[in-house]
């Protein structure tokens, strides 16, 4: 998710996330000895050794054997120094060649595991979770996803310090220097994809770096870091829901019009579905409206009368919403107001990755939401139980730490420096350093938390050799995690399976 939109969700008092405690068994390898964490006085078993079974799925149509591994890599700092652990998850197929690609994941926050891509998006297993009736109660048992990429790519999921069991070995202070910030996270993260190529002896192979929500602010610094820093080519991007841009959504009070236009197609799709009239081209005119009289309106002002009314009729027949409060807010609508207001009939409330997934408000004549994201409420636990159950259990890498699917703490402690555009800086030199690079940029329609007219917004003023078949842009039924959805995560595969060689 993006910072902002996490800190909003902080605001509203939700601080604990219902992730599961665990208390497994204790393996006597990892309870005889103990590891000193440096400076506070606190100590931690250390973690297993890296560990390896085989596994089988029916994948695309057939069953795949592969090798489920789950380890860690050290984080060093300058003086060599172990300061960190990161703990990973991959799925490979074992005697496969040089020539077979491997994908590094990374999920967003910050301040949250890979667990989302794994078991929702593309790996071998999957369980149901972002979809309207969705619960915390629903089964976490993963069943073979038919739409995962291991048929065409191993992957590699990796935990950054702070998530999932992946962790820091230096006091509070070092650690927020070290890891808790936007560029000393895309430096070590490189680091752990380069240490990891080198351990596994995969150097040669094709490589591709996939990242969701804040995973893509990190998936095009980090490619750019491999290659310009550490020496280490990329083939391919995949940014699922990306945060690319973060000073365009900054402040939606600002002068800048753009914060207004980046929402408001997200809006009319999730009015169209709920119709059942969302079609690309009911889309292509929404756009269209968007960067034309709309974005020419907002800029005449809330003096220009004239122009206030065209917004306000406008607005309210793509949003649904009622035309005494679309009048009222000048035809500026923002997304916790849609939110709410949207689905206020019903007594229920959506949610910003999709806002067409919702959940009764359990304070609905409160002034402001007072409850947690319904998505994210529903997806916590199932999802963090699948985790946890196939690593200690399945794999038998067993530990008595607490898994972070999503760390509040993390967040919070992040220092994100000044909002600016580095994320699509690094993309542009990166693709223009590499011609055979290829890059898809992926979205919901319905997602509010990163919606996906400011993706093309963005691709739209790209020079030339960005605008051509190297630089993708699709957008699927659904929303932040599109991917829940059979349909629209088969499509999904389809289409990034054009940009592996």
């Amino acid at each position: 998710m993006s910072p902002r939109l996490l800190a909003a969700l902080l605001a509203l008092g939700s601080t604990t996330l219902a992730v599961a405690d665990l208390a497994h068994a204790q393996d006597a390898k990892t309870t005889t000895t103990v590891e000193k964490k440096e400076d506070d006085g606190l100590s931690l078993p250390p973690l297993p050794a890296d560990k390896t079974i085989s596994q089988s799925a029916r994948i695309g149509g057939k069953v795949i054997t592969y090798n489920a591994t789950v380890g860690h890599v050290p984080v060093r700092d300058a003086k060599g120094k172990v300061i960190g652990e990161v703990v990973y998850t991959a799925y490979t197929l074992p005697g496969a060649g040089p020539n077979r690609p491997v994908t590094f994941a990374f999920n967003g926050g910050p301040g949250a595991s890979s667990v989302y891509l794994n078991y929702g998006a593309v790996g071998p297993k999957r369980v149901q979770f972002g979809a309207q009736g969705d619960a915390p109660s629903d089964s976490p048992v993963a069943v073979d996803n038919p739409n995962s990429w291991l048929d065409f790519t191993d992957l590699v999921f990796i935990d950054p310090i702070g998530t999932g069991y992946s962790r820091s070995l230096v006091d509070e202070a070092e650690t927020k220097k070290a890891f808790y910030g936007n560029d000393p996270d895309i430096r070590y993260l490189s680091k752990v994809v380069f240490d990891w190529l080198v351990k596994e002896g995969r150097l040669r192979s094709p490589k591709y770096v996939m990242g969701e929500s804040y995973g893509g602010y990190r998936a095009p610094r980090i490619a750019y870091e491999l290659q310009s820093q550490i020496g280490v080519g990329v083939n391919g991007l995949v940014l699922v829901s990306p945060y690319l841009d973060p000073a365009s959504g900054n402040d939606a009070t600002a002068l800048s019009p753009l914060p207004w236009m980046i929402d408001l197609p997200s809006m009319a799709a999730a009015n169209l579905e709920r119709q059942g009239k969302l079609t690309p081209q009911a889309m292509a005119e929404v756009e269209a409206y968007t960067r034309g009289d709309f974005a020419r309106d907002l800029l005449r002002g809330r003096a220009d009368v004239e122009a206030t009314n065209r917004i306000v009729q406008r607005v309210t027949q793509l949003t649904g919403l009622d035309p005494a409060l679309v009048q009222r807010l000048g035809g500026r609508v923002d997304t916790r107001t849609f939110l709410r207001e949207v689905h206020r009939a019903d007594g229920t409330i959506g949610s910003v990755y999709d806002s067409n997934v919702t959940a009764f408000d359990p304070f609905p004549w409160s002034p402001q939401q007072r409850s947690n994201d319904p998505l994210l409420d529903a997806l916590i636990a199932p999802t963090t139980s699948a985790a946890v159950d196939f690593m200690t259990r399945e794999v038998g890498w067993k530990t008595d730490a607490r898994y972070y699917a999503l760390s509040y703490k993390v967040n919070e402690a992040w220092d994100r420096g000044v909002p600016d555009d580095t994320p699509v800086t690094d993309l542009r030199k990166a693709i223009a350093a590499d011609p055979k690079m290829h890059v898809m940029i992926v979205h919901g329609w319905d997602d509010l938390s990163c919606p996906f007219f400011a993706s093309r917004l963005i691709v739209d003023q790209m020079p030339a050799f960005g605008r051509d078949e190297r630089v993708a842009l699709r957008v699927y039924p659904g929303g932040h995690m599109f991917y829940s959805r059979p349909d629209s995560g088969a499509a999904f595969k389809r289409d990034a399976q054009a940009i592996y060689h």
